[in-house]
């Protein structure tokens, strides 16, 4: 059977699959809808969890991002695991004692102020969109690649189905549908990275194959760095960014993990504190094994493309190559006339490729805004974990299980996301603040009409994204270090911080770092261009600003704190509390 044929099997199988359960775990009330009714287990929970974190941005653009940063690229892997590592151990269960299910309402109460509720109901939204649309964008990939159509009908096509998960169920339905995409896309993220393995190591274990040697007996590592040589990259082995860069962009990863709101809701859908702390434990376990293989699947694909295009004519070259091409993210200008592909270190367009309607003479789709560079190849870095089944000739079986686990992928994250979205405006907007009487019924219509409109602007942001996937979802990440990790840290662990402090600390985090996202990342559609990378502050790439941001937070809110009055007793109270287990007894006199 044909690609196509295994693909639309595969991807029906699975769809069937997630409209059944959400059918099934349809919410009847709100604490269904936002909170799963609280009576989650916590295997379930965890493997829910890691399907939440899993998003297009680890399952499609990590292992991308690697294979063509190299060095480079393994600071993603270490902030978000390392981030993840932070929130279950430092946050998640006090979060979980406290007993508010969204971060606006824990930070709302714990800070007895309605206006830092808004404030962080704001910061919600601009980090929860922020990170949709890399999302939005990762669905649009592959349907795309999936259905042959331009990445726009791609995403207008995933907004349909997102917005159909998301509507039925609310966190119950996604929870479980959550547990079957987890199944789905781990499955398919290893079964192509084994045979690949196998394939060019003979070892099944991709994480050690990666270290091991191919046919002609060098270490492929090592075989890899040549290759890139030859064609003018650094060695794939060695890194561009500074120390400090790098630093900062994993810090601001880590610390955005934590503030991560459609992660901590997670911790809210268990029965007990404790359960809390062992769907963390899971969750960590089912994530490793798709982070450890990343970097594994990032050296077989980088390989893998570098052998099978380059200097290969264009008239031999496979199908999957035109596939690709016909969905534009991948582009051929043969400026040489040679008829073969030439794959270098530069541009090889200005920007993205801009198609015309015109072939050229072996066939090729033009573009108008190719550069003069030696580089002949533009490849789309968000497609090289899907391609790359099909780069090695694997099974045609494999290569559609690979789009459906990259459609569980990144549908699985931005039900979740959209759900934040829609709690932050029906809950903790218009129940907490605006309309405190409004039914049960009424706020989940107006949750169902947020999601709505989350769809509509998330899909924007998807046709128009301010870069590739993993580079949009770190700006999420920086957004949310700079306005909730603090926060959240302070309310956890320091009791004198007040009000005041958090209200200043997180309008001055959030703003700075937009600020420094639009001047230097995204800029302002025909009235601004982004400044170029030798401007930055401090050396600091926009990825990293968030620990700047952050930092500025934390200073402001802890100064501004100690010169102003202390919080209210009951709420010192409540802050001593959450940090102490359930059942302790007192310490004992040795």
């Amino acid at each position: 059977m044909s690609v196509q044929v295994w693909t639309w099997i595969l991807v029906g199988i699975s769809f069937a699959l997630y409209f059944g359960i959400a059918i099934w775990a349809r919410a009847s009330s709100t604490k269904d809808f936002y909170v799963a009714g609280g009576g989650v287990s916590p295997l379930a929970n965890g493997m829910a969890t890691a399907a939440d974190w899993m998003s297009a941005a680890s399952f499609i653009s990590m292992a991308g991002i690697i294979s063509f940063s190299g060095y480079d690229g393994s600071v993603y892997l270490m902030g978000w695991t390392g981030g993840y590592v932070l929130l279950a151990l430092l946050l998640a269960p006090y979060l979980r004692k406290f007993g508010k299910f969204t971060v606006p309402d824990f930070i709302g109460d714990r800070y007895y102020s309605n206006s830092a509720r808004t404030i962080a109901v704001i910061c919600a939204l601009i980090v929860s969109f922020t990170y949709v649309a890399g999302q939005m964008r990762g669905v649009g990939i592959v349907f795309s690649q999936f259905l042959q159509v331009e990445i726009t009908n791609g995403v207008l096509i995933g907004m349909a189905v997102v917005l159909t998960f998301a509507f039925l169920g609310g966190m119950k339905g996604i929870t479980y549908t959550q547990v079957a995409q987890y199944c789905v896309l781990i499955f398919a993220f290893m079964v192509p990275a084994i045979f690949i393995s196998i394939q060019m190591t003979g070892n099944p274990l991709p994480q050690i194959g990666m270290g091991g040697r191919v046919e002609d007996g060098t270490f492929l590592l090592e075989k890899l760095d040549s290759l890139h040589t030859q064609l003018g990259f650094k060695e794939y082995t060695s890194g561009s960014k500074s120390t400090w860069d790098i630093f900062a962009i994993t810090l601001a990863l880590m610390a955005g993990t934590s503030g991560l709101p459609h992660v901590i809701v997670r911790f809210f859908t268990v029965p007990r504190v404790k359960d809390a702390r062992k769907s963390a434990g899971y969750a960590l376990l089912l994530i490793a094994i798709l982070y450890t293989t990343a970097p594994a699947v990032a050296v077989f694909a980088r390989t893998n493309l570098i052998n099978t295009v380059n200097e290969t004519a264009y008239s031999n070259i496979p199908d999957w190559f035109k596939n690709w091409e016909n969905t534009g993210l991948i582009s051929w200008t043969d400026k040489n006339n040679d008829g073969k592909i030439q794959y270098r270190n530069s541009e090889a367009v200005e920007g993205k490729p801009i198609f015309t309607e015109e072939r050229g003479a072996a066939g090729n789709r033009l573009v108008r805004n190719a550069t003069s560079s030696e580089n002949e190849l533009y490849v789309d870095r968000d497609i090289m974990v899907l391609a790359n089944p099909e780069i090695a000739r694997l099974p045609n079986w494999v290569i559609a299980l690979v789009a459906a686990g990259g459609l569980a992928a990144a549908l699985s994250t931005a039900a979740g996301l959209l759900l934040v979205i829609s709690t932050s405006v029906s809950h903790d907007l218009i129940k907490k603040q605006l309309k405190p009487d409004i039914s049960d019924k009424g706020e989940l219509i107006a949750a169902r009409i947020s999601i709505l409109v989350a769809v509509i602007v998330a899909g924007i942001f998807g046709i128009y994204p301010p870069g590739f996937v993993a580079a949009v979802v770190a700006l999420a990440f920086g957004l949310a270090a700079a306005s909730f990790f603090p926060a959240i840290v302070l309310g956890i662990f320091d009791k004198r911080m007040n009000k005041q402090g958090d209200i200043t600390g997180m309008i001055a985090g959030m703003s700075l770092m937009l600020f420094y996202m639009i001047r230097f990342k995204t800029g302002l559609v025909g009235i601004m261009e982004p400044l170029p990378a030798s401007e930055w502050w401090f050396g600091t790439s926009p990825e990293g600003f968030g620990v700047i941001a952050m930092l500025v937070n934390f200073v402001l809110a802890i100064t501004i704190s100690r010169l102003s009055p202390a919080p209210p007793e009951d709420v010192q109270e409540i802050v001593e509390n959450i940090r102490i287990p359930n059942g302790a007894g007192k310490a004992q006199e040795h």
